[in-house]
């Protein structure tokens, strides 16, 4: 059996009356890069949500790396080893690039010096280095989705969570992004990617779960679930 890093088993999120997630389950295996794909609406990220623990879930479970993190705090997941990327960059516009890598490692025991080469080291992987020095609101959307990226690499997690990094970013970007995906996977790291950018989906992930109407239709390899009737439906309709 894979070691399951992420075990999602069941989940229901509901608003009012609207069922938004309905009994989902899957895992991501670790060191495996497992893709969620669906139509505007389907659900992914108000799933992602509750994985990372913005929204409370009104049933199933979430269980990260053997521990049942089901409706905790943000910040107790994330301690963890899961890292977080949004659809729409979470970034410090009045801060500086670096100020912004800091914020993650609040505490940290590391001297000053030391988190500074680290946040420079993360700039330099995403090619932000020149531009350290800026504010967040200096840069561009993409830009914006790299330095959350690095961000996240400041704390060095185990699991990813990526909600649409491809979207709105140019592709000269669109390729830094994807090669520091690939080069973290080689370092061990599991990755949870949602992405309307089906080619860049379909290169990256090991597995796919396909999400529609809040309920997953379809799970496999990217060769399974190009071929799925049920996949096909729902994207192209009869």
């Amino acid at each position: 059996m894979t070691d399951a890093i992420l075990s999602v088993d069941g989940l229901v999120k509901r608003f009012g009356g609207l069922v938004a997630v309905n009994e989902v389950s899957f895992d991501v295996p670790r060191g495996l890069i497992v893709g969620l794909i669906g139509i505007n609406g389907a659900g992914k990220t108000t799933l992602m949500n509750c994985v990372n623990g913005i929204y409370h879930s009104d049933g199933g479970r979430v269980v990260v790396d053997g521990h049942d993190m089901t409706n905790h705090k943000p910040h107790e997941i994330a301690s963890l080893g899961v890292g977080r990327t949004f659809q729409i960059p979470r970034i410090f516009h009045r801060m500086t690039l670096i100020e912004n890598l800091m914020v993650p490692v609040l505490g940290s025991e590391k001297s000053d010096a030391e988190l500074t080469d680290m946040a420079e080291a993360c700039l330099d992987r995403v090619d932000l280095y020149p531009l350290r020095g800026n504010n967040g609101e200096e840069l561009s959307g993409g830009q914006q989705k790299l330095l959350e990226l690095a961000r996240v690499l400041m704390f060095d997690p185990a699991l990813i969570l990526l909600d649409e990094p491809f979207a709105g970013v140019n592709p000269s970007l669109c390729r830094i992004m994807i090669q520091q995906i690939e080069k973290m996977k080689q370092d061990g790291k599991s990755f949870l990617l949602v992405s309307h950018d089906l080619t860049s989906i379909y290169r990256l992930s090991d597995q796919i779960s396909v999400l529609n109407q809040g309920e997953i239709i379809a799970s496999g390899t990217v060769e399974t679930i190009q071929s799925d009737p049920a996949v096909i439906e729902a994207y192209l309709g009869n």
